[in-house]
């Protein structure tokens, strides 16, 4: 009698052993499908062969999308796209080609797209002159490029102001991303051409070029490589960007900021950034090493204070969560140049693709791109 009741309790201290392993393999299991369905990648518009570099996403949920080469055919510079429907934004005379550009109110080449913490779109507009162009787009002579920052009321579709950079070196700068703060009403970007910071005010106009050429905003020796191949153009220089993407914390404290071709990313408290008291020695002293991110192309913020990063060699978005912890956030093919990012209220990043090292300028003349050019979306993690 013993030994039955024995062999029933060690049976039963089995069974249990083996019910809890069936749980555990089955919360495993679930835990991994929903972090693969978190993680996947969603097209959510299409644009054939034209070029969408600028994204960014209001609280509704709008996407809004630029094109440099104004929609490769003369169509458009900037699409606003709902529930798949896609029209020009803020109207069709924005987006008719003009002489005058925006004094007239017409588009030049649009570069970066950001929508505020009020729903304002700000559309950077920035044509480089040949000195300044680090993409090889040039097409004019012109000594001097032709810069604006044209703010959007999107709930009105109304354009409510537009500032023209009076005091950039016009004839080097190549404005590339633009970060709003609407508290302190500052605007931040980021300009590759001086190798450094352009702060502006946005109640005055008036800016400050600040960080030039320092070691947080120049360029590394770091050579591109896709398909086992130097990123170079046709006389062999490769490519290479200083200070390109940005970002900007939700509260406005923090600036990050990096080069592409640089592995560390860098941040600095806007209270310095913003004070034109300090010396370039003085602001610099207070610039903070983040670490090594690898090569990196655009930068945006959460609620939550993970700073995302795309990275094309890796073919991936990245994020520096608070604690230092760097995430993959999503790895896919099809992140061809992962460009601009924007975050929309529904909980997802949308992305745009430029696949710039496709271009015929980095393969000997040749389009190696893949058509159709495509936007798209992924979940956010978790808090």
């Amino acid at each position: 009698m013993r030994n039955l009741i024995k062999d029933q309790s060690v049976r039963i201290k089995v069974a249990k052993v083996v019910f809890m392993y069936g749980l555990f393999i089955l919360s495993v299991s679930l835990l991994q499908a929903q972090s693969k369905s978190e993680n996947v990648l969603e097209p959510v518009a299409s644009f054939g062969k034209h070029m969408a570099i600028g994204l960014s996403v209001n609280s509704k949920n709008s996407i809004f999308v630029s094109f440099p080469g104004y929609d490769g055919a003369g169509d458009n510079a900037l699409l606003e796209v709902e529930n798949g429907k896609r029209k020009p934004y803020p109207d069709k005379v924005w987006n008719t080609k003009g002489l005058q550009g925006n004094k007239k109110g017409h588009f030049v080449r649009i570069q970066d797209l950001y929508v505020d913490n009020q729903d304002n779109l700000w559309v950077l507009d920035s044509k480089p002159a040949p000195d300044g162009d680090i993409f090889k787009s040039a097409s004019s002579h012109d000594k001097t490029g032709h810069f604006a920052l044209i703010k959007i009321n999107t709930k009105t579709k109304q354009v409510e102001r537009v500032y023209d950079f009076q005091g950039l070196d016009k004839a080097h700068s190549a404005l590339n991303d633009v970060r709003v703060d609407t508290k302190k009403q500052m605007a931040y970007l980021s300009d590759p051409g001086q190798a450094a910071i352009v702060v502006l005010d946005l109640r005055s106009g008036n800016l400050r070029t600040v960080l030039t050429k320092s070691p947080f905003t120049v360029a590394g020796d770091i050579v591109l490589k896709y398909d086992g191949k130097d990123m170079v153009d046709q006389n062999g220089h490769p490519f290479s960007s200083d200070v390109n993407g940005i970002a900007l914390t939700r509260d406005g404290k923090y600036f990050y900021f990096k080069p592409i071709n640089k592995n560390a990313l860098f941040r600095i408290e806007t209270r310095y950034l913003t004070d034109s008291t300090l010396s370039e020695s003085a602001l610099a002293a207070k610039v903070e090493n983040m670490g090594d991110v690898g090569v990196t192309h655009g930068l945006i913020a959460d609620d939550n204070g993970n700073i995302y990063l795309t990275n094309s060699e890796t073919y991936s978005i990245r994020y520096l969560r608070p604690d230092g912890q760097i995430r993959v956030l999503v790895k896919d093919k099809n992140l061809l140049w992962p460009d601009s990012m924007g975050i929309g209220g529904d909980g997802y990043l949308y992305i745009s693709c430029s696949q710039l090292q496709r271009q015929p300028a980095w393969n000997k003349g040749i389009d190696k791109t893949e058509y159709p050019y495509t936007a798209f979306r992924v979940k956010l993690p978790l808090p």
